[in-house]
């Protein structure tokens, strides 16, 4: 069998699964109607008990911008409480990779009944508009 099909890998499977079933927690805990902050609150708790190293809400280079969470500093975690997701939220996310040079991102929208967080990957031939 040739292999001319490239093989793909996960980025951080266990950990991306950790965080991933934090969220579900946390979107169970208060439902889809609480404040972006409310979330953070209950997701940073979850963290600390589970003993998963985190940094939160702090700016990175000279943008400015504001993570909500990087997780073992892999992971940057970009939380959500909105009616959708729009093009917007991922260009944020990407702009978040390409600071920090993190290569994954998870986006996760608490408004919605049912939460599903989005891993974005970092595109190496991203630029800015």
């Amino acid at each position: 069998m040739e292999e001319s099909v490239k093989e793909t890998k996960l980025l951080y499977p266990e950990l991306s699964y950790s965080v991933a079933g934090i969220c579900f927690s946390a979107h169970n805990e208060l439902g889809p109607y609480a404040r972006e902050k409310q979330y953070g609150d209950v997701i940073k708790r979850l963290l600390m008990e589970k003993s998963i190293p985190f940094q939160r809400e702090f700016s990175i280079g000279s943008s400015g911008n504001i993570l909500d969470f990087l997780i073992d500093e892999k992971i940057i975690l970009e939380i959500k409480a909105k009616r959708i997701l729009t093009r917007d939220d991922y260009e944020q996310t990407q702009r978040y990779l390409q600071e920090t040079g993190t290569r994954l991102a998870l986006l996760v929208n608490f408004r919605n009944k049912y939460i599903k967080p989005v891993r974005v990957v970092k595109i190496d031939s991203w630029h800015r508009k």
